[in-house]
């Protein structure tokens, strides 16, 4: 008699007591009984009994299922059905103690962050003056989404910027997560746009008044931000992936893309770890300035000679 076959009754057992007292869907029981029968048909490939399996038996397997280019996703899923069963099987004694040490699931690799084609960023902010706003109100969403994009800060750490930060210098000292202090360089592009918004701003000049306000007076929140993109998102027709937050994904991949040094993109960001910063793949200035010709107001304006 195979293992399989052995193994039949406490398959059973397991299923029933999934959706008996997991009140797991049958065809979640389904898809894990299938699971835990493959791994027992291998094991009796093998010649191995159900409870006797060894760190080379859980490595072949995995391997096996990797060779399927199976995503590890779906291979930890199957792992998670192979041990819940056999920790049923020592609960109700049908085997003795058995390693399940060997059965981890594979670490699943984080998604990639998404970015947005320069192309498109230029489209939203430019369509930022087709909203139909007040001027003050179309000043203040134009630099901040410039603000985003052209230093690569987190939102949160955009709007946590207060008058006392204003006018921008060349450097822009920002608290990040954990408290955490960093230099960030400011663009021409980045520096006219929030000068812009400061001259038509009604908000308080307090060195502590939040520099970003909302339309009521108070101070600018995420989520107002995040509609002003969903609605720039909807009007283009652009992936639902464009975010505030994918505008500092943008900001890191168009600087890697444009040949930036990956640990000075690590400090600009503000990543713990270098394997953080990897895993983006193209700002450059020229980019932003294209933005301010096609939204700022003086952007066309026949330059003043210079005084001799």
């Amino acid at each position: 008699m195979s293992g399989s076959d052995v193994s039949r009754p406490v398959i059973d057992a397991w299923l029933e007591w999934l959706e008996r007292e997991r009140r797991s869907s049958p065809k979640t029981c389904e898809a894990y009984g299938r699971d835990v029968k493959a791994w027992l048909a291998f094991l009796d490939e093998q010649s191995c009994p159900p409870d006797q399996f060894h760190r080379k038996h859980a490595r072949e397997y995995l391997g096996h299922l990797a060779d399927q280019t199976m995503a590890a996703t779906s291979i930890a899923r199957k792992l998670s059905s192979i041990r819940s069963y056999y920790r049923f099987a020592m609960r109700q004694q049908f085997f003795g103690d058995v390693d399940l040490t060997p059965l981890k699931s594979p670490r699943a690799k984080p998604p990639l962050p998404k970015s947005i084609a320069a192309p498109d960023i230029k489209d939203m902010i430019r369509s930022i003056q087709s909203l139909g706003q007040p001027a003050w109100m179309e000043a203040r969403d134009i630099a901040v989404l410039t603000l985003i994009y052209g230093t690569g800060l987190r939102i949160s750490e955009a709007l946590s910027l207060t008058r006392n930060d204003a006018p921008f210098g060349e450097w822009l000292r920002i608290t990040g997560k954990g408290g955490k202090t960093r230099d960030v360089p400011v663009l021409n592009i980045v520096r006219a746009t929030t000068d812009h918004w400061l001259t038509l701003s009604p908000a308080s000049e307090r060195a502590d008044a939040p520099l970003f306000i909302a339309n009521r007076g108070g101070p600018l929140h995420a989520r107002a931000v995040q509609r002003l993109v969903e609605t720039l998102r909807y009007q283009l027709g652009l992936e639902n992936h464009t975010t505030p937050h994918a505008l500092r994904h943008a900001f890191a991949t168009h600087m890697l893309a444009g040949g930036g040094d990956l640990r000075a993109i690590q400090a600009l960001l503000g990543h713990a770890s270098l394997t953080t910063t990897q895993r983006y793949t193209h700002v450059d200035e020229s980019t932003l300035t294209d933005i301010h010709r096609a939204t700022h107001p003086r952007a066309h304006s026949p330059k003043t000679p210079a005084k001799k």
